[in-house]
């Protein structure tokens, strides 16, 4: 059976819909039957950034402005992004042939993205330190913060890393419990340690 013939059949978004299950249980359903599994880096499950301001004390979740626009892919959320995305579109040419188009040189999530996230945690830092030839990434490239984090992905129309499902159940992921070494930011010289939090 199809991906779409199992979301049918299982009238998951029906379930949704009438709050039968949570968000995060719909996400996570959706993503197992689109074949994404924690088993696999590169087909780890995505989470979608929700929100966009991470600098306000105070958030009225009422206010529309605080929240990602879901009618775009997080590689447009800046629009100054999107004439950068269809002239990749527009000037991929494959002499063979055998490759489609495409908008993004990069994916929204493989192994290096769950590296990214995860790199506090045990296995990933090793992961994350083989993929570095064996040393840490420059921390100004490592995730610190969660308003940077957002700041890359309007600043770089490379730059459409999603979330992965830990954001949103295992704060753990946030310390630098080990006590790495992650090295210092460059402009500030502030040694990478937590992830900074909103305020």
């Amino acid at each position: 059976m199809t991906p779409q013939g199992i979301l049918k059949e299982s009238k998951l978004t029906e379930k949704w819909v009438t709050r039968e299950i949570s968000n995060f249980d719909y996400l996570m359903m959706l993503n197992t039957v689109a074949g994404r599994t924690y088993n696999d880096l590169n087909q780890y499950p995505i989470f979608p950034w929700i929100l966009k301001d991470y600098t306000s004390e105070v958030l009225d979740m009422n206010d529309p402005n605080i929240f990602r626009d879901f009618s775009k892919p997080i590689g447009i959320q800046n629009p100054k992004h999107i004439e950068d995305v269809r002239l990749i579109y527009e000037s991929f040419d494959d002499p063979t042939g055998l490759m489609k188009k495409f908008h993004y040189a990069r994916n929204y999530s493989n192994a290096a993205s769950v590296m990214h996230y995860l790199i506090r945690m045990e296995p990933f830092t090793t992961y994350h330190i083989q993929l570095q030839s064996g040393k840490f990434d420059i921390a100004d490239r490592q995730f610190h913060s969660f308003q940077s984090a957002w700041l890359n992905i309007m600043d770089s129309p490379n730059q459409v890393k999603e979330l992965i499902p830990e954001f949103f159940y295992l704060s753990e992921f946030l310390v630098n419990s080990n006590k790495f070494d992650l090295g210092k930011l460059q402009i500030s010289n502030q040694i990478l340690n937590d992830v900074q939090l909103p305020p």
